[in-house]
Formats: C-alpha cells, sequence, structure tokens
C-alpha cells in the first residue's frame, strides 16, 4: 500500500514538473514556437557590409574622430552604430544633445558621407535609467502604465540599464504612443534597431519560482510570444519608414534561449552575445558555471564561434558576433586579428564594443591585418548576396556546418572555414570529398577527404575554395590581391573550371540577375553570361597561358586579356562598350 502511494506521488510530481515546463515554461517547447520557423528576410546589401561601434565614450565628436581616422587608413566602414547611452532616457527617442550635438544636422552629415545609422533599443519604459541623462523616470513610467500602455506588473522590474515595464505590444493605443515617439529618430533617416535582448526578461516571479506569462491587452502572454512581438514589430514597422530598414537582433547565445531569441523571418541580422575580450574565459576553462554573461562578458571567442554555428543550424542567415568581443578593456592583438579574419566569413562583420577601436593606435600589423580581411569581407558582399536570397526563397542558407571538423563550416558553397579558436598557429583541417585549393596559395589542388595539420601565419586563415567555384566580388582595393582601384565599377569573378558549374548574380536594388556559366572540354574554356549586362572581369585559374581567347572575334592581349604567371590566372575585363556574353578559351 506504502508503494503503491509512493508510486502514485511520484508521478503526481512528475505530471506536475511536466506540465510546468510544458505549459508554463513556454521558452523552449516546440508547440509554442511554430511560429518561429520560416525563411530569412532579404537583408539589404549594405548591413553585408563592415560595421563599426564603440562602447566607452558615447559622443558624436568621438564618432566623427573613429570614422575620419577609418577613411585616413583606408578602412572600410559602411554602417556606424550607436549604443547606449543614446537619448535621454532609455527608449524616450528623444537625442541627447549633448552627447550628440545638433543631430538634425549630424545624422544628415552620416547619411551623405555614405553611412547607415543603427540605434539601440529595448522594449523597456523605464521609471529609472541607468546611465542616461535623466535616471530618474517615475512620472513617465506612471503615466504609460496608467494608460494601459505597458504589461500589467505590479512594480517595476529591475534589467541591466535600469528599472521599468514592459511596452505592450498587443495595444494598438501603446503602439500608436510608441511609433509616435520613435517618429522623432525616424525622421532623421536612421537604417536600423539594435534590439537588445529585454523580451527575455518577460515574467512574474512565485517566490523562487518564475511564472512565463503576464497579462497584456490581449490576454495572458507567454515570454515567447513577446519576444516575437518585439523582433516583428519593430522590424517590420521600420520597413514602413525606410524599404531597407534592418534590426539588429540577438540569436542563440548559451543555453537559455536554444531555439534563437528572434524569429527567423523577422531576423535580417543578428548578433551572438555578449563575449570577453579572450579566447576561452578562465571561468570556463576551470569549468565553471556558464552563467548569463549580460554585462560582465564572461564568454570568449570559442563560444562566440560556438553559438553563431548553432545558430546557423536553426536556419538563421546572417549573423556575426562583436569582433574581440564586447567586454573588458584591453584587446590581445592576436585575439583581435583572428576574430577578424572569423568574422570576414560571417554574414555580419561587427567591429565594436568596448576596447581600443581605433586601429592606427594599436600595432601597425593588427591595422595591416584587420583592414585587409575588412576588404576582404566587403568584397565578398555580391558572393553573400546572393545567399541572401536563396535563403529567402527557402534554399541555401549562407553557413552550413559540417560534421568532421571541430567548428568546420561551408561559407556558401563553395569556402570551407576551419576557424582559428585558440591562440596558435596551428590548425588541424578536415577536407570533405572533393577537390580544394587553399584560397590563400590556390597553385596546389587538394584531394579530399583528407586531415592534415598546417601552421597559418597571423595573415593567412583556413579558408579552403571548391575546385569549380564561381565567385563573385566587388573588389576596389589592391589589399587581398584579387584586383586594385581599376577593378571599381566592374564584378569582379573568381573562376576554378573543373568540368561546368554556373553561378547566378542577384541585384539587391531589383529582382534582376546575371547568369555566369562555363563547360570545360578538353582543350577549350566556354564561358557564358546571360541577363543583365554589367562590367566584369573574369580572374581564371589556369596554370597554363591559353593560346588565344575567342569572343565575337579573337580578343587582343593584352587590352582586352592578359595572363598572371605569378598568380596562374586569365583576366578577361569587358565594360558594357564591348560587352561579350561568351567567352571561348582556346589552350
Amino acid at each position: 500500500m506504502r508503494k503503491g502511494l509512493r508510486i502514485g506521488l511520484w508521478s503526481l510530481l512528475s505530471l506536475a514538473i511536466a506540465s510546468y515546463f510544458y505549459f508554463f515554461l513556454p521558452v523552449w517547447g516546440m508547440p509554442f514556437n511554430a511560429q518561429r520557423h520560416g525563411n530569412p528576410p532579404l537583408t539589404p546589401a549594405w548591413a553585408l557590409e563592415c560595421w563599426l561601434w564603440e562602447d566607452d565614450v558615447n559622443t558624436s565628436e568621438y564618432v566623427d574622430d573613429l570614422l575620419a581616422g577609418y577613411r585616413e587608413y583606408d578602412i572600410p566602414v559602411r554602417t556606424i552604430l550607436l549604443d547606449s547611452p543614446w537619448s535621454m532616457r532609455y527608449n524616450d527617442f528623444e537625442i541627447d544633445t549633448i552627447r550628440y550635438k545638433k543631430p538634425k544636422a549630424w545624422f544628415k552629415n552620416i547619411e551623405d558621407e555614405g553611412y547607415r545609422a543603427v540605434l539601440w533599443m529595448t522594449s523597456m519604459v523605464d521609471s529609472f535609467s541607468k546611465d542616461s541623462r535623466i535616471k530618474e523616470n517615475s512620472e513617465w513610467y506612471q503615466q504609460a502604465q496608467v494608460k494601459g500602455y505597458l504589461a500589467e506588473s505590479s512594480k517595476p522590474l529591475k534589467w541591466w540599464k535600469g528599472k521599468g515595464g514592459f511596452i505592450d505590444y498587443s495595444n494598438p493605443d501603446a503602439m500608436k504612443w510608441w511609433h509616435g515617439l520613435q517618429q522623432q529618430v525616424f525622421d532623421l533617416g536612421i537604417d536600423g534597431w539594435k534590439l537588445d535582448g529585454t523580451a527575455t526578461l518577460f515574467r512574474q516571479q512565485w517566490g523562487p519560482v518564475p511564472f512565463f506569462y503576464k497579462n497584456t491587452a490581449s490576454g495572458l502572454m507567454s515570454t515567447r510570444n513577446y519576444m516575437d512581438h518585439y523582433y516583428r514589430n519593430e522590424y517590420e514597422y521600420g520597413l514602413t519608414q525606410n524599404k531597407e530598414f534592418v534590426t539588429l537582433s540577438r540569436f542563440i547565445d548559451r543555453g537559455y534561449h536554444p531555439e534563437g531569441f528572434a524569429p527567423i523571418d523577422a531576423s535580417p541580422v543578428s548578433w551572438v552575445g555578449d563575449q570577453e575580450h579572450k579566447w576561452v574565459t578562465d571561468d570556463l576553462l576551470k569549468g565553471g558555471s556558464k552563467k548569463d554573461i549580460a554585462l560582465d562578458g564572461i564568454q570568449g571567442f570559442e563560444s562566440a564561434i560556438e553559438n553563431i554555428l548553432k545558430s546557423a543550424d536553426l536556419g538563421y542567415n546572417i549573423i556575426g558576433s562583436d569582433i574581440a568581443g564586447f567586454s573588458g578593456k584591453t584587446i590581445p592583438p592576436r585575439l583581435y586579428i583572428r576574430w577578424t579574419q572569423f568574422s570576414t566569413f560571417c554574414g555580419l562583420f561587427l567591429n565594436g564594443g568596448h576596447g581600443e577601436r581605433r586601429l592606427w593606435k594599436r600595432t601597425p600589423q593588427e591595422m595591416e591585418i584587420i583592414r585587409k580581411y575588412a576588404w576582404l569581407h566587403t568584397e565578398l558582399v555580391p558572393y553573400m548576396y546572393h545567399y541572401v536570397v536563396t535563403a529567402n526563397e527557402g534554399g541555401r542558407r549562407l553557413q552550413t556546418t559540417l560534421s568532421k571538423g571541430k567548428y568546420h563550416y561551408m561559407f556558401g558553397d563553395d569556402f570551407l572555414i576551419a576557424p582559428i579558436y585558440q591562440d596558435s598557429k596551428s590548425r588541424e583541417v578536415s577536407l570533405p570529398d572533393g577537390k580544394w585549393r587553399y584560397f590563400f596559395d590556390d597553385s596546389a589542388l587538394l584531394e579530399g577527404p583528407r586531415t592534415f595539420e598546417k601552421e597559418f601565419t597571423l595573415d593567412e586563415f583556413p579558408v579552403f575554395v571548391k575546385e569549380g567555384a564561381i565567385v563573385p566580388l566587388n573588389v576596389s582595393r589592391r589589399y587581398t590581391n584579387l584586383g586594385d582601384s581599376t577593378s571599381e565599377g566592374f564584378i569582379t569573378f573568381l573562376i576554378f573550371p573543373e568540368i561546368q558549374n554556373s553561378f547566378k548574380y542577384y541585384y539587391s536594388k531589383t529582382s534582376k540577375e546575371t547568369k555566369i556559366s562555363y563547360v570545360k572540354k578538353n582543350t577549350e574554356l566556354l564561358i557564358t553570361i546571360k541577363g543583365v549586362k554589367i562590367p566584369h572581369i573574369l580572374r581564371i585559374h589556369s596554370p597554363k597561358k591559353p593560346d588565344k581567347i575567342l569572343s565575337e572575334s579573337e580578343l587582343v592581349e593584352p587590352e582586352n586579356w592578359n595572363y598572371d604567371e605569378r598568380q596562374n590566372k586569365i583576366i578577361i575585363r569587358s565594360s558594357l562598350k564591348n560587352w561579350s556574353g561568351e567567352y571561348t578559351v582556346h589552350f
């Protein structure tokens, strides 16, 4: 009888625990997350270029100096991110004119100089803001609470930058008020939000037990549902103000939200954070607890790699991390270099956080290498944008993890990346079946599958390109040895001919495309370009110089083509004036 009673009580307890996790903890449960599946949106091409930000000074003067330095030293930047604090109080969307003077003129100048501006925000209406100019906000908070603009709460919730309540995305009046506040910066021409992760705190506390629901205008809402409202609403409303608007949202980071923060179809750009300026943190090396690090930043480079690849496995597309880590004061030079190289082969190149970001004040070696890889990432934008389109259509995403090789992944269809995640030049590389070339010295053909150890100088990185690849690039500098200033205005296609292949170049401003394909037969290589006409440069890998190249007529050397013996490349250049959609290369 007692045994049966114990079994019965144990069954009830198990049922209660299971019910709690199934019904009252809808953070991980798939029944609650079906709406999170979908295809990534069409991320605009500008968001694939290099981002820059700092989190030590936060003033317009410092941003101006930072951008001026990057221009002077020819380091590419497309997007400037303003993190907190930039507003009078968090999420009142009123520019702090002591930090950012004459904002209308300043933002207009940013735009005129070709930069994009993205601003930090959260879903909180504060009664107290930690670092903003107006710290005590009790009246502002109370007014929002009385009008029903906030999710129901008995008192302000403490979060890492203050205390406040959650804006109620299900209340139309609250949204009218919220969007009215945001219009102050939309009118300045901003291009996106950095959506920090306060939505994950949406819950109530029953003593020591968290209850992951709150009352809203639409009824009881789960944490997961609120997160989806937050990320989706801010993205969709932003698009009504700017058709190329983006949101920078959190993806997976650590074990708290293994399904990802933002819905995939509302995630044009995302980052994993927050890491410290370390390879692997002392806490993790000693087997310590993996606690949340929103403030302290105790995880290092390896955790960024791991979480980016986990996010890719979930189906997210344009992913990155704060290069060299978010927190800390001193960035080790080799760490900055290796993190930059890894980020070159991620969709998001996000150079920023705490620590010295003025590269000309760091070591000359760091500046030269980081500049080179920043330009390489910029050159790869046409290649990356191809996978923005295919992912949006339900096809191939930009990053695909591989089953063999620690942290190995494919970058598109054509690049294998084996990031260096430790402070070492040596790296074990596992090449899958097929033929490969080392990207930074492509003279040798490597047969897979094979695993080998190789040393990589700080100037190089484990990147292998598949034989047969076609890779479109936008080259305008000499740093990467893929062209120079005379390449600007042309699309450069790297071609590593095998038997046959094709690639679609997509235009980011329209739905138009150009298809380039080749067929290799015995002593000739036939290359065809169809679709929208574009000025192009073909860099064709070849161990020997061709006898002749035919188009509508025989091309003249060196006026129309030349052979680079040092790099083993046939280089064909065609503008719209001498456009040709077909080339036959004879050997």
